[in-house]
């Protein structure tokens, strides 16, 4: 699986990590996301499970979680991050429209703005929810209302 990633996204990945065998992680560009899982998931086939979105104090860091299931569900993970100062990242939305919903969770708790999405709106949060309080940011505190 891993030279067929090579040679597919090719000058794409900056860093592959082997966690097991069955757990691949691609370090890619956020620049370069929209081609990569057009390519793991159009043209290989694999299947779109998740997105992570993991506030690192310095960075965000967005993980979409791909599987090969005819492959011994093997999951490839595309490792990307956002600056702080500007957190947006383009939508996926018109390549796998049940990216949808989390690219929303994702916005609303991370506060990550992802471009092109069709409808950015309150998906958990109530609709009176300050827009300037994602509660999945480090260092964040809420009174719980």
């Amino acid at each position: 699986m891993i030279e067929k990633l090579k040679e597919k996204l090719k000058d794409i990945i900056k860093d592959i990590k082997i966690h097991n065998e069955r757990r691949i992680y691609l370090t890619i560009d956020k620049n370069d996301l929209k081609r990569a899982a057009s390519i793991i998931f159009k043209d290989m086939g694999a299947r779109y499970q998740i997105v992570s979105g993991i506030d690192n104090f310095n960075n965000y860091e967005l993980l979409y979680h791909f599987s090969f299931d005819k492959e011994g569900g093997i999951i490839v993970s595309l490792k990307t991050f956002i600056e702080k100062e500007k957190p947006e990242i383009e939508s996926l939305t018109n390549l796998i429209p049940g990216i949808a919903w989390i690219e929303r969770e994702i916005w609303e708790l991370l506060g990550i703005n992802f471009i092109g999405h069709p409808d950015l709106k309150h998906f958990l949060l109530r609709e009176d929810w300050d827009k300037n309080l994602y509660p999945l940011r480090k260092g964040v505190k809420t009174d719980g209302k």
